[in-house]
Order: structure tokens, then C-alpha cells, then sequence
């Protein structure tokens, strides 16, 4: 008897091809696609994931795979765990990254364990990332074959378990590949875009969506220059990050950055672009990969966002599980709230979430 696959379809040509790989390699699959807000609800503008057309585009390939499909509505647990976070995130001050939250709580967490209680073996997606078996019997998760699509980095919270019963069928191929197949089978996403935005904040305007989720507005303040003399007013706190230059509405005899924000002052500080490195961070909140946990100091390279290149650093064990890690050389921009993931090569070791920049 072969296995059954959940396989997570967005209405995207990646997850329609996963799908489609699984069945040639003898999985019984059977299609789900996750409803995560209503779009009244984020005054949702152009496309997005999770939209109507979306739905009906994973029902249509499905249909064409001969595989049943199903929509789950997740619209409660995504708005708890990951819009609400997304929003007191920002208004402490952070900077957090909501697709890391909807892969851990939503896809490898609800989905996972709705999974199990329907008896399906495992659960797969259409991401870009691989994983193995390591020599000591952990699993862990390596990047994708293409550079430009791995998606490691916010795949790094994945727990042994769900690294055991989940499968990523499109980490050894390269995105023009894929499109390829969808166009050898029909499939009427071949050519759709890919999301690039949040998928509750489209139009990419964070102030607009936190005023219209909170019900308040965002009210304006001083902007500060490092010795805390005011150069100007901001239009409010959070529409500010760290290392923004444009649209701050104030000039200087050198380019100036924001560098750090008081959400209790409802003050904006900037600087020199000198002032945006730091050399060392802490991180809490881990999830251990190829290891168990980190027990003492050890080199490895890092990424503290998403499209950068990892860095060479050591990471060290602090008290109460938090790690410190120290950069070779001083990083731009170390941001509260992003992800840190530690690799060794292409294995992701762990990932963290930065709570300081030292």
C-alpha cells in the first residue's frame, strides 16, 4: 500500500508540481489548500496567496492530477498567531518576519497535526530546501539545489519530528525546471508570479495594515539625532526601520539612517551609516537541526535575513538557552524580531530569533 502525502497547494506553480512529482513517485496524495484571513480583513490589493483565484487554481491541477481536494479554514489560528504577533511585534519595536511564523505554526504545525489525525503519513510543500539524514540519526534541513530559490532560512524552526514525516520534492530542481513541467502538463499556473510580498500586507504598506488590524492610528513624533537633538518629525514609529534612508523628510552634511527607535518615547534616531554595524547579537526562542543543541562555542556562518549571504561567526551557549553570536566582521542592520540561522556548509544547524544587538 502506498503512502499518503498531504500536500499543502497555495494555487502557485510549486506546490501544483510537488504534487505532481508525488504522484510519479507512487504517493497517494491528496490536496489541501489553507484559508488564512478573510481579504476584507487586510484590505487586500493585487495578488496575493490564499485569494479565491488561488483556491480555485490548486482545485483545477488538482482536479487534473485525479487527486481529491480539500480547503481548510485556518483564518482563527493564523490571525492568533501570526497577524496579532506580526502586529505587537511592531509596535514594541521589532521587526519580526510573519512567513517564518505562518511555516512554523500554520504549514509544519496545524497543518501537520491535521495530517496525523487523518492518518496521512506525511505532509509535503512546495519549497525550495532538502532534507537529510544525518550520520548520528538526527534529520536535518539543507539548502535547495538552486541558490537563488532555497528557502532554508525560514524553514529553520522545522522540529526531528516534523523533519521525519515531511517531504520538500522540489530541493534538488531549479526553478526554470519547474515551470517547465507545469508547461508539459497543462497546468494553469505555468506561468503565474510568484508572491513576493507579506501575503496580509500586499501593497507592502505595514503603518496602513497595523492602523487598520489595531484600530489605532499611528501617531507622529520627534526624529532624534544620536545626541538627542530633534532634526524633525516622523509620521509615526512603526513605519520606520532599521537602516531606512528614504522618506525621512530631514537632510544633512552626510546621508543619515535610521539606527534605532524608542516605541515608549515615540522617538526615531538617526545616524551615519557607521552607526547601523554591530559585531555581535543574542538570540532566544531556538530550534536545534543537525544538532541537539549547542553546547559550547562553535564557528559557523550565519544569516540574519533572508536575502543575504551567510557570515562567518562563533556562536556560544548563554544561560536559559539564548546563544551569543560573534561576527568575524561587523554586520549592517542586525534587526531585533528577524530570524538568525546558524549553518555548517549547506546544513542548517539551528535557528533563532534575535532579541539584541550587542
Amino acid at each position: 500500500m502506498s503512502s499518503r502525502v498531504l500536500v499543502a497547494m497555495s494555487g502557485g506553480v510549486d506546490s501544483s508540481v510537488a504534487a505532481w512529482l508525488l504522484q510519479r513517485q507512487g504517493y497517494e496524495c491528496v490536496g489541501v489548500t489553507m484559508k488564512l484571513y478573510q481579504n476584507e480583513t487586510v484590505g487586500r490589493k493585487g495578488h496575493t496567496c490564499c485569494a479565491l483565484e488561488d483556491v480555485e487554481d490548486a482545485r483545477s491541477v488538482a482536479r487534473r492530477l485525479g487527486i481529491p481536494h480539500y480547503t481548510f479554514n485556518f483564518c482563527e489560528s493564523f490571525d492568533e498567531q501570526v497577524m496579532r504577533k506580526f502586529a505587537e511585534s511592531y509596535r514594541r519595536g521589532d521587526t519580526p518576519n510573519p512567513c517564518i511564523d505562518c511555516n512554523r505554526y500554520l504549514k509544519f504545525g496545524h497543518l501537520f497535526h491535521r495530517a496525523e489525525v487523518l492518518g496521512i503519513d506525511y505532509i509535503a510543500t512546495g519549497h525550495y530546501a532538502r532534507i537529510c539524514l544525518e550520520p548520528g540519526g538526527r534529520r536535518a534541513l539543507r539548502k535547495a539545489a538552486d541558490p537563488a530559490r532555497d528557502q532554508s532560512y525560514v524553514l529553520a524552526s522545522m522540529t526531528q519530528e516534523q523533519l521525519s514525516k515531511t517531504l520538500f520534492p522540489l530541493g534538488g530542481l531549479h526553478k526554470a525546471e519547474v515551470r517547465a513541467m507545469a508547461e508539459e502538463q497543462g497546468f494553469c499556473n505555468a506561468r503565474k508570479h510568484d508572491s513576493q510580498d507579506i501575503c496580509f500586507v500586499p501593497d507592502g504598506d505595514y503603518a496602513a495594515f497595523l492602523e487598520r488590524y489595531t484600530g489605532k492610528t499611528c501617531s507622529p513624533g520627534d526624529i532624534l539625532d544620536r545626541e538627542g537633538r530633534v532634526l524633525g518629525r516622523h509620521k509615526g514609529a512603526v513605519r520606520y526601520t532599521l537602516g531606512q534612508r528614504k522618506g525621512l523628510g530631514i537632510s544633512g552634511p552626510e546621508p543619515l539612517y535610521v539606527c534605532g527607535k524608542s516605541m515608549e518615547d515615540n522617538t526615531v534616531t538617526v545616524g551615519p551609516e557607521s552607526a547601523l554595524y554591530g559585531s555581535a547579537l543574542l538570540a532566544e526562542d531556538w530550534v536545534w537541526g543537525a544538532i541537539p543543541a549547542l553546547t559550547e562555542p562553535l564557528r559557523v556562518t550565519a544569516k540574519i535575513r533572508y536575502r543575504q549571504a551567510e557570515k562567518a561567526a562563533t556562536a556560544e551557549p548563554m544561560e536559559n538557552g539564548a546563544v551569543r553570536l560573534t561576527f568575524d566582521e561587523p554586520q549592517r542592520a542586525i534587526t531585533t524580531g528577524q530570524a538568525v540561522v546558524l549553518y555548517r556548509g549547506d546544513t542548517v544547524l539551528g535557528g533563532g530569533t534575535i532579541t539584541r544587538a550587542l
